[in-house]
């Protein structure tokens, strides 16, 4: 399909009414949040995503004769870059796999030269941080103010209560996916199938520069291996690393491959870049590939990679290139609050937070 991207303008990005304010709040609920895990823990554990299920080294390989509007930024020439995945689900409370909620990608893509975003000046890193779901549970931050502040309410609290919600809450998602429909909401909450995250399909769900233009990113699984568990449903009765468990199983045998996709930006109404909500149509504008991500079969969890990636990394979408710098309101509040989460664990856990500039310096 041949489509014509709209050039970014700064008109286009507006502040929501109270927008420093909100933002501020989200700071107190995430912090609320991580000062919570750390009384009954004792370890510093990020406000949402804490528990990772998979930690993963890879590469991004870059093909060569891409569209001239899909070659930017990071994807501007071809080339192989070294990487750092890591898979986890959004609570900020590290909980039994049977409560069962949406799953996470962050990737870090290292040794990436160019001009850098505030805040990310002398670094190499590109990052971006996915979540197995089309749009943003939230169209702007107040929304997401007041779904982390149900979080935070729920944080280190009756677990065994949160096991039995759980499986209501599926039963209630498949109920209305069997008529076509499906619930982020009831995802979020717990009601998210069990199934084997790498089978799931990433998306960045909020919009960011993509040179001249704007779009949003997609990651998804196209070698056999990992196509073959789509939908894999994963046993998690007594069996609370059931998720991690499934990774390590797989890795320990075969590899992987993604595609790493974008759609641009082809209309403002139907592709508003202010509404996190709104799901862009793709038979306006569909997700074009530029690159892969290859794996190939390792050990996928140890201690000593959370060391060095949960505790040691932090991984943000203001890590980077100003060509894909975050665009919109939800992606404006997210620098101040990703800074603050990575500090917290930094100042509670006695670690520097690592920022590695090339492959070297990558846990073994």
């Amino acid at each position: 399909m041949n489509i014509t991207p709209i050039p970014y303008d700064a008109s286009f990005e507006h502040a929501e009414e109270d927008e420093s304010e909100t933002c501020d709040q989200m700071i107190k609920t995430m912090r609320e949040i991580a000062q919570t895990t750390w009384a009954h823990s004792g370890h510093g554990l990020r406000g949402v995503h804490a528990k990772s299920h998979g930690l993963l080294r890879g590469e991004l390989r870059v093909p060569a004769g891409l569209p001239a509007a899909y070659a930017q930024g990071a994807f501007a020439a071809p080339g192989e870059w070294p990487l750092v995945m890591r898979l986890s689900t959004i609570p900020g409370d590290i909980l039994d796999d049977a409560v069962s909620t949406p799953r996470g990608m962050a990737i870090k893509l290292i040794g990436v030269d160019g001009v850098r975003l505030p805040g990310s000046e002398g670094q190499f890193t590109q990052d971006f941080v996915l979540v197995n779901g089309p749009v943003f549970g939230s169209a702007g931050p107040k929304q997401f103010l007041a779904g982390l502040k149900l979080l935070a309410a729920t944080t280190d609290r009756v677990p065994t209560l949160k096991k039995a919600m759980s499986a209501v809450l599926r039963g209630a998602e498949r109920a209305i996916e069997q008529v076509g429909l499906e619930s982020g909401t009831l995802k979020a909450l717990g009601g998210h199938p069990q199934t084997n995250p790498l089978g799931d399909t990433y998306f960045s769900q909020v919009p960011m520069l993509w040179g001249p233009y704007m779009g949003k990113v997609q990651v998804v699984p196209v070698s056999p291996e990992l196509q073959a568990l789509t939908g894999a449903h994963v046993e998690m009765h007594d069996r609370p690393q059931a998720l991690r468990d499934a990774v390590l199983s797989h890795f320990a045998r075969a590899g992987g491959e993604w595609e790493l996709r974008v759609q641009l930006c082809t209309d403002l109404q139907t592709m508003p870049i202010e509404d996190a909500s709104v799901r862009w149509p793709e038979d306006q504008s569909p997700f074009v590939t530029v690159a892969r991500i290859v794996m190939r079969p390792q050990l996928a969890w140890t201690e000593t990679r959370s060391a060095a990636i949960d505790d040691g990394m932090s991984f943000s979408p203001w890590h980077g290139l100003a060509a894909h710098r975050p665009l919109g309101a939800v992606m404006r509040v997210r620098k101040r609050v990703y800074e603050m989460s990575a500090r917290f664990r930094a100042e509670h856990n006695g670690v520097r937070m690592a920022q590695p500039r090339s492959a070297d310096e990558l846990p073994p």
